[in-house]
């Protein structure tokens, strides 16, 4: 079905790399808010083998230029964002989250996720302390997971450990992915319903992040920063390199105030951008 190519997480690139047409896969393009999406479902065992994703809904955002919070297309992404969040019946129908942060924040191109958790709006103290004054927001708790190595405990492990305790209607998991075009790298914003394996993007495979070991829906949120330098040549001292902007601080920062904000709108409903600046800024 496919040739070799570099590793990617993005469905919609895998995707496009189809030679033909796979039954199980459907394709569509979008505009949400201004923003392209790419839209694919994949609806079959040979559709997930083709494509190598599990079966489920890929949407991705695919900017066309880096946004940071001053930039005026950043309400528009963010906006598009939280609607694309709210497309799916397991965020739009819950009323409590737990919004796992992936990552290791000592590594830039890996630090998505702990630079996410610092813009997200957490309320679940606050609705069981005040909960008139804070009954129009939803219960949202907030795991910064780290890694295996610096913590000793699987990502995943973590994970279910607060479900187990918060009990929430919803998971959502945020983490850096792998792409292979460079042009993908801190523009494109993967959502889907499948779940997230940490590390995968880079052949680090730990336990999966999914509805089938968390037993309730988990929406995964991804942001590529790094490239397969099989991109680049296919020289054998090159398999297991990836490369990353020189910037990667800066984009890294910047683009994860964006998926904060975007999940943000989603999980509380009737807020604006502004109203989110009040809260986090």
């Amino acid at each position: 079905m496919q040739r070799f190519y570099a590793r990617t997480d993005l469905a919609a690139e895998a995707s496009a790399r189809l030679d033909t047409t796979v039954e199980g896969v459907k394709t569509e393009e979008l505009t949400v808010r201004g923003c392209k999406v790419s839209k694919v479902e994949i609806t079959s065992p040979a559709g997930a083998e083709a494509i190598g994703k599990p079966e489920g809904k890929y949407l991705t955002i695919e900017m066309e230029e880096y946004v940071n919070r001053r930039a005026v297309s950043f309400s528009d992404c963010a906006n598009a964002l939280a609607e694309l969040l709210s497309s799916f019946n397991a965020v739009s129908s819950a009323k409590s989250f737990v919004i796992a942060c992936l990552g290791n924040r000592a590594v830039t191109p890996d630090a998505v996720g702990p630079a996410t958790a610092d813009s997200l709006i957490v309320t679940r103290h606050l609705k069981a302390s005040l909960p008139d004054e804070f009954a129009a927001f939803s219960s949202v708790a907030v795991v910064r997971t780290g890694v295996l190595g610096t913590t000793g405990i699987e990502s995943a492990q973590a994970v279910l450990s607060m479900c187990e305790l918060v009990q929430p209607d919803c998971v959502i998991a945020v983490d850096a992915l792998a792409s292979g075009e460079v042009g993908r790298l801190c523009r494109n914003i993967q959502i889907c319903d499948t779940g997230i394996s940490p590390g995968s993007g880079v052949g680090n495979d730990r336990a999966a992040i999914n509805a089938e070991y968390l037993k309730r829906p988990v929406i995964a949120v991804g942001l590529p920063t790094v490239v397969d330098a099989s991109a680049f040549t296919q020289d054998e001292a090159a398999k297991g390199l990836f490369v990353t902007p020189r910037n990667i601080d800066e984009l890294v920062k910047s683009v994860s105030k964006l998926l904060a904000y975007g999940i943000n709108l989603a999980v509380h409903s009737g807020m604006s951008v502004e109203d989110v600046d009040m809260l986090v800024e």
